[in-house]
């Protein structure tokens, strides 16, 4: 498929820098100092590392955002134009600082400490939603720490539908812990929801996955669930679908669910299986897990399909000896 035939994507979110520093040997404790083997100024945010991947697939993205008059701003703006993505909806705010969140990156796991800034003040008076006529598809994401916006969530996705745009949303893990129930009134205008394991079991009080993605089913047409080293799940017309994903040495997962969404969305949206989606996801968020940042890794459609082709090879290879 051409890159012109592929639906129009638009993003309206948060926008900021990640600081991620890999190869940490031990948890951070305050008072004391560890080692990181690496460190790398990124582009982050959400809804930024899914739109680069998306713009990476061959899709048209554009982003709706804002960010600071700051040095981080030009960098976003930068990165973001740098990976395809339309910037020309994306504001500046003198008055605003750009966000920044540290990722620590350990072996087995991470740690994020976020500083909203910017990402904490964008609101729907910052949104053209003219914009969306010209496009096919919303993507929203951060429902919980993007406060200003968080009201609007509901409107927008409404609104996408009812112009006849498919939707999509994430919406991320609440760092406070409350886990807002009006976020079931978010859900229904959704085709299709990302989550990740943790994440589905809090929206849904399950204590079970298969618990969760049950009670996810019945609010959302598709529900899917992230489960890193260990592929994804999900459910649709109340049949679940399975994938173990790919054995990687994985060096940062910063952004890998992320990468992740653009990956099974691009392939949801030209009406592949549902089965063949989660493969496309795993491949997007193994291939970004293999570099540091959230988008380093982020394929073409060209290296998407390599991966899945070798990789299942290998696989293959192995359960038939």
């Amino acid at each position: 498929m051409s890159r012109l035939k592929r639906p129009k994507i638009l993003v309206i979110g948060e926008l900021n820098v990640d600081i991620v520093a890999t190869g940490l040997r031990a948890v951070p404790e305050m008072g004391a100092e560890i080692l990181a083997d690496k460190c790398e100024l990124t582009l982050g945010s959400a809804s930024a590392i899914f739109a680069a991947g998306m713009a990476k697939l061959g899709h048209d993205v554009t982003f709706l955002s804002h960010v600071g008059n700051d040095f981080l701003g030009d960098f976003c703006l930068r990165a973001l134009k740098q990976s395809g993505v339309s910037t020309r909806h994306v504001t500046r705010k003198p008055d605003e600082t750009t966000g920044v969140t540290i990722a620590l990156s350990g072996k087995r796991d991470r740690a994020l400490v976020t500083y909203a800034g910017a990402v904490a003040t964008f609101n729907p008076e910052s949104i053209n939603e003219t914009v969306m006529s010209r496009h096919d598809h919303l993507h929203l994401t951060s429902y919980y720490l993007q406060t200003a916006l968080r009201p609007s969530f509901r409107r927008l996705l409404q609104q996408a539908k009812a112009s006849g745009l498919t939707t999509s949303f994430d919406p991320n893990s609440d760092p406070r812990d409350n886990w807002d129930r009006n976020i079931d009134s978010v859900l229904k205008f959704a085709d299709v929801l990302f989550v990740n394991e943790r994440e589905a079991m809090k929206l849904t009080r399950s204590n079970t996955l298969n618990g969760a993605l049950k009670t996810l089913g019945e609010k959302v047409k598709c529900a899917v669930v992230k489960r890193g080293a260990r592929g994804a799940m999900a459910i649709q017309n109340e049949k679940l679908f399975n994938d173990r994903g790919f054995k990687i040495r994985a060096i940062d997962t910063t952004g890998a669910g992320d990468s992740f969404d653009a990956g099974c969305l691009s392939a949801y949206l030209r009406k592949a299986p549902l089965a063949e989606c989660l493969r496309s996801g795993n491949a997007c968020g193994a291939l970004s897990a293999m570099r540091v940042g959230g988008t380093a890794g982020q394929p073409t459609p060209q290296q998407l399909q390599e991966f899945i082709r070798v990789n299942s090879s290998a696989d293959d290879s192995k359960h038939t000896k």
